[in-house]
């Protein structure tokens, strides 16, 4: 029973520990752990995220002021900031990079069934983007970015149904975008949307092997020759043009040798004309520009993590303590995620959050507390409300 039990010690309970005790003793983490072993680092470091501490100082400093309850938290006992920080330094970022992958594994088959508003088609939709995390490059020398600033960057893919993400990869912020799809394994009948940063035609002619799709803005230099126009339907009033093209550039013909579809839409709120490039030829011309339109989902989620999960401010700044930082980040998006559908909650995950951080020290159910009662929750509608196109 939940009655009686506080909030944040309900949240624990969505923990696969049993896997995760598995990726810790793969990596022998807990060798030589007295008062701080990995799970209770996990603890610790979970808090801070859904409490909302922007440092590790505050993380200790809530747990210490509650020291008469941690036991009903789930938490063992509070420990230095010092033991803390170093724990983020030494111990291996991997443990939690696959539990989070394990989490993904777990959380994304709950939101598959999930509808993609005004697309009908069942293909899975992935986009593909990374976001930034600025930093110190005289703390965080291994995270060179651009014009000799510190960046880290998360890149994901995001499986558009939920959302949630099926693949990320933390680097500084130099590596660049398009190597990204080197990490992913293309799936057959699959969709992959991206901006410019990933239009490689190396890569995308492996995703036309894999009996993929892409739908992507072509680059300004591609060159190519129009092979025929294919029909128009005049209920389809932003497309301007759909036809289907060959690459002739002496390298390009080389590394994409089939054909492609370039679809042109104008803009409805700005007018401007915007060209898609895809191997589709099955879709309408209007659902490959609303399936580009959709790619503005994956900054929906990029800007609902940096709103709702600490990490505008790094917890520390070596990669290893970066790394786990970000890790665990994801990690509580995921396991958020699960509690909204596991509790069949109404709520978005955003609200789901913010419920969950403002009542995470009382004794409630979880259940009644997630249950929406009226409509007084904030919509989150309004993040949706961009540009239809990059």
């Amino acid at each position: 029973m939940n009655i009686g039990r506080f909030v944040f010690a309900q949240v624990i309970d969505f923990l696969p520990r049993y896997e995760f005790t598995k990726i810790v003793k793969k990596y022998n983490a807990d060798f030589h752990a007295k008062n701080l072993n990995s799970y209770n680092q996990l603890l610790h470091l979970l808090f801070g995220q859904l409490i909302g501490c922007t440092s590790l100082h505050e993380i200790i400093l809530c747990l210490s002021a509650h020291s008469d309850i941690l036991y009903h938290l789930g938490i063992r006992q509070a420990v230095q900031v010092s033991s803390l920080a170093r724990a983020n330094e030494t111990r291996t970022y991997r443990i939690f990079e696959e539990f989070g992958q394990y989490l993904i594994q777990c959380v994304r088959p709950l939101f598959a069934a999930e509808k993609i508003l005004e697309l009908s088609v069942e293909n899975v939709i992935y986009a593909l983007d990374s976001t930034t995390i600025s930093t110190s490059i005289k703390l965080a020398t291994w995270a060179l970015g651009k014009y000799s600033k510190g960046a880290v960057k998360m890149h994901t893919l995001l499986d558009l149904r939920g959302p949630i993400p099926a693949q990320i990869h933390i680097t500084d912020g130099k590596w660049h975008d398009s190597n990204m799809l080197d990490l992913v394994d293309f799936e057959s009948g699959a969709i992959y949307t991206a901006d410019k940063a990933y239009v490689d035609l190396e890569q995308m002619w492996r995703i036309n092997l894999a009996g993929a799709f892409f739908v992507m803005r072509p680059k300004d230099n591609m060159r190519f020759e129009t092979i025929r126009m294919l029909p128009e339907d005049d209920s389809q009033s932003n497309i301007r043009s759909d036809f289907v093209v060959k690459l002739i550039g002496q390298k390009s013909k080389q590394l994409y040798k089939d054909e492609l579809r370039i679809v042109k839409a104008e803009d409805p709120n700005s007018g401007e004309m915007i060209t898609f490039v895809t191997n589709n030829f099955f879709f309408s011309a209007i659902e490959i520009a609303l399936i580009y339109r959709h790619r503005w989902d994956i900054e929906v989620f990029f800007k609902w993590i940096k709103q709702n999960i600490c990490i505008k401010r790094l917890w520390g700044y070596s990669e290893n303590a970066v790394k786990t930082h970000l890790w665990v980040a994801v990690c509580t998006y995921l396991i958020v995620a699960r509690i909204k559908h596991d509790c069949d909650s109404q709520y978005s995950i955003t609200e789901v959050a913010t419920l969950i951080r403002c009542s995470a020290l009382e004794k409630t159910s979880l259940r009644n507390l997630l249950a929406k009662t009226a409509n007084l929750a904030i919509s989150n509608q309004d993040l949706k409300e961009l540009s239809l196109f990059d």
